[in-house]
């Protein structure tokens, strides 16, 4: 799991050219500047997601591999250089973290259903 505050910056477009593969740098760069620190933050909880499951950490090569991160599509696992069939054996979704925060968790297997719950007495 991976849970992220979404927040305006023109250094994140630094990080995404580092450390995101080019097509998901290309994907962030055609949408709306009005969607893309969102956009950015879908893809960085979902690869921190995906590599926090592997057990990687983030020592390991970001740009490897690629996640969806539109906002307003599904969470997805979409290419692995060296493992395409990794694609079928790991599920990502996003979870509701408020306006603010964007969310995601990895799970190796398919069919996740996720339920979340408030406890807060809101």
């Amino acid at each position: 799991v991976d849970v992220e505050r979404v927040q305006p910056s023109a250094a994140q477009y630094g990080v995404a050219e580092q450390y995101f593969s080019a097509a998901e740098v290309a994907d962030l760069r055609s949408l709306p500047a009005e969607l893309r620190d969102e956009a950015f933050c879908n893809c960085w909880t979902r690869k921190e997601a995906y590599v926090k499951a592997k057990g990687w950490g983030l020592c390991c090569d970001l740009g490897g591999f690629r996640v969806s991160l539109v906002p307003g599509e599904p969470a997805a696992l979409l290419h692995v250089d060296n493992d395409p069939a990794e694609v079928a054996r790991w599920s990502l979704t996003s979870l509701e973290a408020g306006e603010e925060f964007r969310a995601a968790l990895a799970v190796e297997g398919s069919g996740l259903r996720v339920q979340c719950f408030d406890f807060s007495g809101r």
